[in-house]
């Protein structure tokens, strides 16, 4: 059990601008998603296309973006110690290198507690006690979609991500990509240019059911290319069955536009079918919901339930935007409206980062 001051859900954009807010209001926030990564919707759908409209960047990808919000939380961003491990093992904690980002799980309780304070698990088995806790889970927890096939679920050599450092389990070996998106080709055509031995796959097959991608004029050309130049094998069809073998999955059996069926053998399947949002655990946690979005009080961003927040793509409320824009308004509204919720006895003075010293002192500005 970990004591905090507040839970937020969700590590996209507008949940590492709600840490951000909290810390410069002397609030300590814990972090958990299900992604393996932080950045949420705009690394997991758009990682590397453009975004024109954050105010003060003119232009930026979704993964630059979450590279400025993680550098902007920093001083509230506490480094995990290189000898951290968890009761749970390695890797219980995500793949977070910060000691109150939690990664690769998903929010799976909320209870109010005997002290008023609320109790929050992972399902990971981690467990907090905060005193607020902010939803900032877009349209849900994204769930990357599957081959839907009966043994993959436990297979330890099924993949839906590719880290963005660091070695990879694959080097060295056969790696089957399924898809025929821009997540699929971006990393095809990734594995295929990767220069580091302790990264790159020994061969590299594409597995789509036709001929025809749908992916961006670019990506298709740098595929095909590398289809053309042998470094990148095609594979067209559906795969029907998948042969595991002590949580391995050694092959699939595929059924090509011909009718036939062959074996496709592999050491690992890379499955990038893009992500499914799921609202999943929180609509039984009491929230008043309409049309699979939290209602909010527009004064304070708190839900129907007290000291429960929602900011970002999952409220909703008239004339409710869903831009980036309007989240990180949001994630400064709901800090506030806690802050003062939380110390009803502390008199609640707005303070600036230019001028205050105890803000300048808490960002570690001298």
């Amino acid at each position: 059990m970990t004591d905090t001051d507040a839970v937020v859900i969700g590590a996209g954009p507008v949940g590492l601008f709600q840490v951000f807010q909290l810390g410069l209001l002397g609030l300590r926030a814990h972090v958990i998603d299900v992604l393996p990564e932080p950045g949420g919707q705009c690394v997991a759908l758009y990682p590397d296309k453009p975004i024109y409209d954050v105010p003060g960047v003119p232009r930026c990808t979704g993964r630059e973006l979450t590279r400025l919000l993680l550098t902007q939380a920093q001083p509230f961003l506490p480094a995990l110690a290189p000898a951290s491990t968890d009761a749970r093992g390695p890797g219980a904690s995500g793949s977070s290198p910060y000691a109150n980002v939690h990664l690769g799980q998903q929010v799976a309780g909320l209870a109010r507690a005997e002290d008023g304070r609320w109790l929050v698990t992972s399902s990971r088995g981690l467990q907090w006690r905060a005193r607020a806790v902010f939803v900032a889970a877009g349209a849900g927890a994204f769930v990357p979609r599957s081959l839907n096939l009966p043994g993959l679920q436990d297979a330890g050599n099924v993949h839906f991500h590719v880290p963005e450092a660091g070695a990879l389990p694959w080097a060295g070996q056969h790696v089957v990509v399924a898809g025929g998106g821009d997540e699929a080709l971006a990393s095809v055509v990734s594995l295929a240019n990767e220069t580091d031995p302790a990264r790159r796959p020994a061969r590299l097959t594409l597995l789509h059911r036709r001929e025809v991608f749908q992916a961006e004029p670019e990506l298709d050309a740098a595929v095909r290319a590398l289809i053309a130049e042998g470094r990148v094998a095609l594979c067209v069809g559906m795969p029907t069955e998948a042969q595991v073998a002590k949580a391995t999955v050694e092959s699939l059996a595929i059924l090509s536009p011909d009718e036939t069926h062959h074996p496709l053998p592999l050491d690992h399947l890379l499955v990038r079918q893009g992500m499914s949002p799921k609202l999943g655990p929180l609509t039984d946690w009491g929230m008043a919901l309409e049309r699979k979005q939290i209602v909010v009080d527009t004064g304070t961003f708190e839900t129907s339930l007290p000291q429960v927040y929602a900011v970002g793509d999952i409220n909703t409320y008239p004339g409710k935007k869903r831009l980036l824009l309007c989240g990180f308004h949001e994630a400064t509204m709901a800090a506030h409206a806690a802050a003062a919720a939380l110390n009803p006895g502390s008199p609640q003075h707005l303070l600036y980062t230019t001028t205050s010293p105890l803000l300048r002192e808490r960002l570690g500005v001298a």
